[in-house]
C-alpha cells in the first residue's frame, strides 16, 4: 500500500469552444439564470456539524436580503431546467432550503437543496467552476460505467447532479464490518471492477472518500454498488498509480478484503469481464465517444512532464508503441481504450473521423 501524493493544486482548465460546441451537440449546454460567481456573494457563513457534531467541512451561507430572493429564484429555475423541461409553474412549490459552500478541495462546489413544499421532497445539485477536467470526467463517466450522469455547463458554471449513497470512508468505518461474508465477496467484486474501470478509463483520486457506496435491496439480499462522485482528477496526473484505488492507503481495507474474499482466478475473470463490459458500452457510443477523445485531444488538461510521465509508464505496462507517441492526456486516453479494444474485441470505435 502507498501513500501517493496528489498534486496539491490541480489547475482548472477552461471548457474550449470545441467542448462547448460538442456539449451543445448532446443538450449539456444549456443557458441557465445564474452563474457560480453570483454565489460568492454571500455575505456570511455558519459551520456545517453532521449528526455527531463532527465539522463536515461544508459552510452554510446567506446572503442580504435582496440578493437571497434573486439567487433563490434563479436556483429554482436551474432546477426545472435540470430536472424537466424548464416548466415554471411548479416554482411557487419549491423552497431554497440551503446553499452550502465547501472550501476543501480544488473544486469549492456549492450544494443546493431544494426542498417541494408539497410532498416535503427534497434533491441536491451542485454549482461549480466549470473546469474542463471534470466535464471529461462526467461524461467518460456516463459513457462507460454502468451509471447515466445528469450535468449542465453555460459559460464558466457546471450544474451537477447528486450522487446519492454512503460515502466509502464511512462505509469502510461504520458499516464494513458489520457485512456478512457472502455482502464482503460482493464488495470484494465490485471494488476488483471499479479498480479496473478507473485504470482504463484514467480517472485518479479514487480514495475512499471520492466514491460512495450504493446499497439496493434484491429479494432476500443486498446488492453493493460503488460509484465515483469527484472527477476533478480525469486524466491529469502523471504517475500511474493514482488511477488504480488499490494503491490509496485509505482503501486499504477494500484491499485486505479483496486478499482475504477472493481468489486471484477470480479477480482475473473479474477483471476480464470488466473490459468486456467497457468495450461493448464503447460501441454503444462509439460517434460520441469519438467526438469527446477529438475534443481530449485538442485539449490541454494536464502538463508536459505529466503526459511524459504517464505515456511512458503506460508503455512498460503495455508495450504498446503508441503510447510513446502520445503528445497529449488525450491521446494516452484514445490509446488505452483502443488497446483494450483489440484484445477484446476486432472493432476500434475510436477512429479518427472527428477531427
Amino acid at each position: 500500500m502507498q501513500d501517493l501524493k496528489i498534486s496539491k493544486r490541480k489547475p482548472s482548465f477552461p471548457v474550449t469552444p470545441k467542448l462547448h460546441e460538442y456539449l451543445s451537440k448532446y443538450n449539456r449546454n444549456v443557458k441557465i439564470p445564474i452563474f457560480y460567481d453570483d454565489l460568492l456573494r454571500f455575505q456570511g457563513s455558519i459551520v456545517v456539524y453532521d449528526k455527531e457534531d463532527n465539522d463536515t467541512l461544508w459552510v452554510r451561507v446567506y446572503y442580504n436580503e435582496f440578493e437571497r430572493e434573486e439567487i433563490d429564484s434563479a436556483l429554482k429555475k436551474v432546477y426545472t431546467i435540470f430536472h424537466s423541461d424548464g416548466n415554471e409553474n411548479i416554482l411557487p412549490f419549491l423552497s431554497v432550503d440551503a446553499v452550502d459552500y465547501c472550501t476543501f478541495g480544488n473544486s469549492k462546489p456549492f450544494r443546493i437543496k431544494i426542498r417541494n413544499i408539497l410532498n416535503d421532497n427534497s434533491t441536491y445539485f451542485y454549482v461549480k467552476v466549470a473546469d474542463a477536467s471534470r466535464v471529461y470526467g462526467l461524461e467518460l463517466e456516463h459513457m462507460l460505467s454502468p451509471y447515466n450522469l445528469n450535468f449542465l455547463v453555460f459559460e464558466n458554471t457546471l450544474i451537477e447532479e447528486h450522487i446519492a449513497g454512503i460515502p466509502g470512508d464511512e462505509f469502510i468505518k461504520n458499516m464494513l464490518p458489520k457485512c456478512s461474508k457472502s455482502e464482503k465477496s460482493q464488495i470484494a467484486k465490485e471494488f476488483v471492477k471499479f479498480n479496473e474501470r478507473c485504470m482504463i478509463r484514467m480517472l485518479g483520486d479514487m480514495r475512499s472518500y471520492n466514491y460512495v457506496i450504493v446499497p439496493t435491496h434484491d429479494f432476500d439480499k443486498v446488492v453493493y454498488r460503488i460509484r465515483a462522485i469527484d472527477f476533478d482528477q480525469q486524466s491529469y496526473e502523471g504517475k500511474f498509480n493514482i488511477y488504480r484505488p488499490q494503491f490509496f492507503k485509505e482503501n486499504y481495507e477494500m484491499v485486505q478484503l479483496v486478499s482475504n474474499s477472493i481468489q486471484k482466478l477470480s479477480i482475473d475473470q473479474y477483471k476480464t469481464e470488466e473490459r468486456s463490459i467497457l468495450v461493448k458500452r464503447l460501441k454503444s457510443f462509439y460517434n460520441r465517444m469519438g467526438r469527446l477523445i477529438a475534443c481530449m485531444e485538442a485539449s490541454d488538461i494536464s502538463t508536459k512532464e505529466n503526459v511524459k510521465l504517464l505515456k511512458m509508464t503506460v508503455f512498460d505496462y503495455t508495450h504498446d508503441v503508441n503510447f510513446k507517441k502520445s503528445k497529449s492526456m488525450g491521446e494516452i486516453l484514445k490509446y488505452s481504450l483502443e488497446f483494450l479494444t483489440r484484445n477484446y474485441e476486432n472493432v476500434n470505435p475510436l477512429e479518427n473521423k472527428y477531427r
